[in-house]
């Protein structure tokens, strides 16, 4: 049976004469507890192309000290904090418990990891306690010997030898971690740049199996070859050799959202509450991506996969979208007079709600169980491996990026335009065709925000602005979304307490109340709107 717990902690690199500085009185340390010297042997787990190092995850076997077991460090969204997984030592010391691997399933995807390292370890654990005794955080100081084993495809195996430090939180908060950090620079202990004893052992072998960058040929100058006056390629842009090229940009935005792809995929397995939310916000952006950059990708290999992402997003749509209504009820209904609550509404709103997150949770595992859901991310893992370039793959990153923007601006400014002609009819009478419509240019929005995402480390100050605007507009009409939901599912409280005999007046208040909410972001996005185009417009010119 395996467990799990959020770790958080820091690590930094210590030399052979480095002395640890006395830490009491460091962000709120009362008192320096006694040594504790462990002796610690571990083998760590990877399939033969380090596919778990590569996604930041670690998986051991490991003996003494206090945790002796199976471990598996997985990644998270918040930056300096990993989710560990544990399971007993057993019997067997080649074969990894299922429960161990199964919040991997969807990096091994079928591939059994084996050895590809050992440490060694002395560690000296030195507790930082508070004035009441508890422990706040435990400060490691580890001596290790590491052994990169041998690969299968021959070469031998190198052993490294280093000391470092460790400081876990226990009880303790981000503020003594940064206390402690400033006191350990203050003593020459600088951080460190490695994020793990094992990508430091396997450095050598991780570093052969990155990817080179992907240069893509330059677009063919006019004229026979020959560049015109002033150094102008294709269309007139600017070459810019030493710049990013399109395909520089754009593929590293997919690495990027990749792997918050999968750090979400582990989150859903794991149950982190987030994750569905992380998972299907993922697949937004890089459904986003593959649609606004199909000049620098071809869309005959990008459309499919795109496909697959509104199929995954789908499925997981149902695990997420009922838990937030009914929070959100349940928030309103915890808000009104006790008299305007008539019957057991409250409980009847908790109750669907934890009928509701069961349902979500079990669809959503029946969804990344699907061979579907593995495929898409060999697919995804394709097109980074051997990029389908198109045309624009060689430009100038910068004119490409533009012309994105201006796309997906043109597509809202569309949008946009519907909506206000819809509500410029009867908006009672054509109530569904104005939220489709508002649904629509919400959705156009979320594209003009994840292209000018991409843009940004390009563009600068105007793609982040408009990243924020876009923003802004998401959430409003995000609201506006959230009402239709909601109001649906008043509609379905009540008919189940008619069914049982019960008041049903508190719901009708509830739909009033919501049907309230979504006119108040309606204003508040036509609001927002002039500044909208104006933003749209800045970043074209950027």
């Amino acid at each position: 049976m395996a467990s799990g717990q959020l770790e958080v902690e820091r690590k930094f690199e210590a030399g052979p004469d480095v002395v640890l500085p006395d830490l009491t009185g460091v962000g709120g340390v009362a008192a320096v507890g006694d040594v504790v010297t462990h002796d610690l042997d571990a083998t760590y787990w990877d399939t033969p192309d380090l596919r778990l190092a590569r996604s930041r995850v670690t998986l051991r076997r490991r003996t003494g000290g206090t945790d002796a077991g199976w471990h598996l460090k997985l990644p998270t969204a918040a930056a300096g904090s990993r989710r560990e997984v544990h399971a007993p030592l057993g019997v067997r010391r080649t074969q990894v418990p299922r429960a161990v691997t199964e919040p991997v399933t969807a990096v091994l995807r079928g591939v059994r990891p084996g050895p590809v390292a050992t440490l060694r370890t002395t560690r000296q654990v030195t507790p930082l306690l508070d004035d009441g005794g508890r422990v706040l955080a435990e400060v490691a100081a580890d001596t290790v010997t590491g052994t990169a084993l041998a690969a299968e495809d021959g070469g031998a195996a190198t052993t490294t030898t280093w000391r470092e430090v460790e400081v876990e939180l226990v009880e303790g908060d981000e503020a003594l971690l940064d206390a402690v950090t400033a006191a350990l620079a203050d003593a020459g202990i600088r951080p460190s740049d490695v994020p793990s004893k094992l990508s430091r052992v396997l450095a050598d072998r991780l570093a052969a199996l990155t990817p080179a960058p992907v240069r893509p040929p330059a677009p063919a100058a006019e004229d026979g070859g020959r560049k015109k006056k002033g150094g102008k390629g294709k269309k007139g842009r600017r070459r810019d050799p030493d710049g990013p090229t399109a395909a520089d940009v754009v593929l590293a935005a997919l690495r990027t959202q990749t792997r918050a792809l999968q750090t979400a995929d582990i989150g859903v397995r794991t149950g982190d509450p987030e994750g569905v939310h992380d998972l299907r916000v993922a697949c937004r952006r890089l459904r986003s991506i593959l649609a606004a950059f199909r000049p620098v990708l071809d869309r005959t290999a990008t459309d499919p996969v795109r496909e697959e992402l509104r199929w995954i997003g789908a499925q997981l749509s149902g695990a997420r979208d009922g838990e937030v209504a009914l929070e959100h009820l349940r928030a309103v209904v915890a808000d009104q007079p006790v008299e305007l609550v008539r019957g057991p509404v409250a409980a009847r709103l908790r109750s669907t709600e934890v009928a509701d997150v069961e349902r979500g949770r079990k669809a959503a595992t029946r969804a990344l169980s699907d061979r579907r859901h593995l495929a898409l991310l060999d697919s995804l893992d394709a097109l980074l491996t051997d990029p389908p370039l198109a045309g624009a793959a060689g430009e100038p990153a910068r004119a490409v990026l533009t012309d994105a923007i201006r796309r997906a601006g043109k597509r809202l400014t569309a949008r946009t335009d519907e909506a206000r002609e819809r509500e410029a009819v009867d908006p009672g009478a054509h109530q569904e065709d104005t939220e489709h419509a508002l649904h629509e240019a919400r959705k156009a929005a979320k594209r003009v925000r994840y292209t000018a995402e991409v843009a940004a480390p390009v563009l600068g100050a105007p793609a982040e602005a408009l990243v924020t605007c876009t923003k802004q507009v998401q959430d409003v009409l995000g609201e506006a979304q959230d009402t239709v939901v909601t109001r649906a599912w008043c509609l379905r409280l009540a008919t189940a307490a008619v069914g049982a005999g019960e008041d049903t007046f508190t719901y009708g208040r509830l739909h009033g109340l919501e049907e309230a909410r979504a006119e108040h972001a309606d204003q508040a996005f036509w609001a927002l709107e002039p500044g909208l185009r104006a933003a749209v417009r800045a970043a074209v010119k950027a």
